[in-house]
């Protein structure tokens, strides 16, 4: 089973690449490297997960904004 991601933090190191921490619920920490090119795939990969995501989050939203005002 997965582990649930609770926090994480990335900071550079002395030799230009930059060390992951990913804490899991439990407080377990994971520590990776990774280089420049590494996170900007990363980044990426996420940005087209969450573009895919996006309309149905907005629309979630748009109908709780839709829901408030019909009771006021």
């Amino acid at each position: 089973m997965a582990r649930i991601l609770s926090q994480f933090t990335i900071t550079p190191d002395s030799d230009g690449d930059y060390t992951l921490h990913l804490e899991d619920e439990d407080g377990e920490t994971i520590e990776m490297t990774a280089s420049y090119e590494q996170l900007d795939l990363i980044v990426e990969g996420i940005e087209e997960v969450l573009d895919m995501d996006e309309e149905d989050a907005l629309e979630v939203d748009e109908d709780e904004g839709e829901a408030k005002s019909t009771e006021e």
